[in-house]
């Protein structure tokens, strides 16, 4: 079985991504605009066709919904060291949150944009999109908080188990003698 971390890095010359794709996942701008175009038109989507009185059906689609905007908030942030989530975490959300209200209201004048079991009107987007900009902002960076704390964790289990353990002691007490050299 192949590792998932592997040792070296000369393991993953073979595995080759596409020059697109890497551009792509790197914008903030890029992958926040799609996602919250997508993410937008999903919702109207799902709101509108599926079955009102399911609970079910609900659940389903705002998991779905949640993992669509984590994933690709995973994606651009995977591309960074740590340091720089910071920012990119919180840039991620609000430009997220902007592309999907103007989706929004790009929605409610096609009079296609669900609140509840009616259609929104003009003067619902304003709550709207503060919802939105409050939820998005909560959720991805208490995701990227975690995913932070997750990534600092296995990467202390595979010092430990390389019996390197002394390796991160040391990154620690530089970066305790220096914390501003990190920023």
């Amino acid at each position: 079985m192949t590792p998932y971390f592997p040792l070296n890095t000369h393991e993953w010359k073979k595995f080759e991504e596409p020059a697109a794709f890497r551009k792509f996942s790197m914008s903030i701008w890029e992958m926040a605009i799609v996602t919250g175009v997508l993410f937008r038109l999903y919702r109207a989507l799902a709101m509108t066709t599926g079955p009102t009185d399911s609970w079910l059906y609900f659940g389903a689609t705002f998991v779905l919904g949640l993992l669509f905007i984590l994933g690709m908030a995973t994606l651009h942030l995977g591309n960074f060291p740590l340091k720089q989530w910071l920012k990119r975490a919180p840039a991620f959300a609000l430009i997220e949150a902007a592309a999907e209200s103007l989706t929004s209201l790009a929605l409610i004048f096609a009079r296609r944009e669900p609140i509840g079991s009616a259609r929104a009107q003009p003067h619902d987007w304003l709550e709207m999109s503060a919802r939105t900009f409050l939820w998005r902002l909560a959720a991805v960076i208490l995701f990227a908080l975690l995913l932070a704390g997750v990534v600092q964790f296995v990467r202390y289990l595979l010092l430990r188990k390389d019996h390197r353990v002394h390796t991160a002691e040391a990154v620690h007490d530089e970066i305790a003698k220096h914390p501003h050299s990190t920023q």
